[in-house]
């Protein structure tokens, strides 16, 4: 009875380190698993499913299922991805809540009233007596205020939507920016050659007063600034959407890792993601007013070259 007695505490002893090993391990093994549903770099890039949790997921090629486009031996996957949604989603949500802000008038259809229809209207007088007529003036302004417009608050709904759980930010896509920096390029070369005429419009390229033996010499840099110009459109908007989307996740990366080992600084990195967050949110109009900006300025240069 009393080797039983002395052996009992030994044994339960022995038990409960091993349990406390087994929940560590556990805890580890479980840490790591968030670690790799919280994959910074994975969460900002395309896919070709839509994560609603870490549990839940729709495979879009399923939900939406369209053909293959054949041409020849090149094969086109026309399947929808993650960011082709947003896309969708911000060109409707663009279409109905500006028609909405539109509509908001008084009985006579004369006054506008309302709180959207003041936030548009706030938005869009700033743009075009600050930035387009101020850089462009009145008349040649007016001509491409559409446009600008456009690409203002459609890279600003994508920006945001990119803010909501569980959404993604199509502006933070190379393919994306490119094509609206594309936009730019084209209507800047249109532009210019409808204002100025084919000839004087290339010709421009080379500012006036530049001695001839600099002529070889500048021709080839005015070549290359032209494609540097949408090169940096490009890469300013996706760096930028890109890199914040990166940090905000990262933040809650380490929140999983204090809380394992120093609870009491799990906060910490919570607070973080926090305020970068609501620092994205500034930087989601400032990058669409940066993007509207320059591309203003790019469109004016091919249209007034002398200036």
């Amino acid at each position: 009875m009393f080797l039983a007695s002395t052996q009992a505490p030994g044994h339960d002893a022995h038990a409960a380190t091993a349990d406390v090993a087994h929940g560590a391990e556990h805890a580890v093994e479980h840490a790591a698993g968030h670690g790799d549903k919280l994959d910074a770099l994975g969460h900002v890039l395309n896919r070709d499913y839509w994560e609603l949790t870490h549990h839940t997921k729709w495979n879009l090629a399923e939900l939406l299922p369209l053909p293959t486009l054949k041409l020849g031996s090149l094969h086109i996957d026309l399947a929808p991805s993650i960011h082709v949604i947003m896309i969708w989603l911000a060109a409707i949500l663009l279409t109905l809540v500006v028609s909405r802000a539109a509509r908001q008038t008084d009985q006579d259809g004369l006054v506008p009233k309302g709180r959207l229809r003041n936030f548009f209207e706030a938005i869009i007088v700033y743009m075009r007596d600050e930035v387009v007529y101020n850089i462009m003036g009145p008349k040649v302004g007016r001509r491409f205020m559409p446009l600008l417009m456009n690409f203002f608050f459609f890279i600003l709904f994508l920006n945001l939507l990119g803010m909501i759980p569980t959404m993604a930010t199509a502006s933070g896509n190379i393919n994306v920016t490119a094509t609206l920096a594309l936009i730019t390029f084209f209507v800047t070369q249109v532009a210019g050659i409808k204002e100025n005429g084919f000839i004087a419009h290339w010709k421009a390229l080379v500012p006036p007063g530049v001695p001839w033996p600099l002529v070889p010499i500048m021709i080839p840099i005015e070549i290359m600034g032209m494609f540097t110009k949408p090169f940096a459109l490009t890469m300013r908007l996706f760096a930028n959407m890109i890199a914040g989307h990166i940090i905000i996740l990262s933040f809650f990366g380490l929140i999983f890792g204090l809380s394992l080992k120093t609870v009491y600084l799990a906060p910490l990195p919570f607070a973080g993601a926090v305020a970068i967050s609501a620092f994205e949110i500034f930087v989601a109009f400032l990058q669409a007013f940066i993007f509207t900006f320059l591309s203003t300025i790019f469109i004016y240069q091919a249209v007034h070259p002398e200036h």
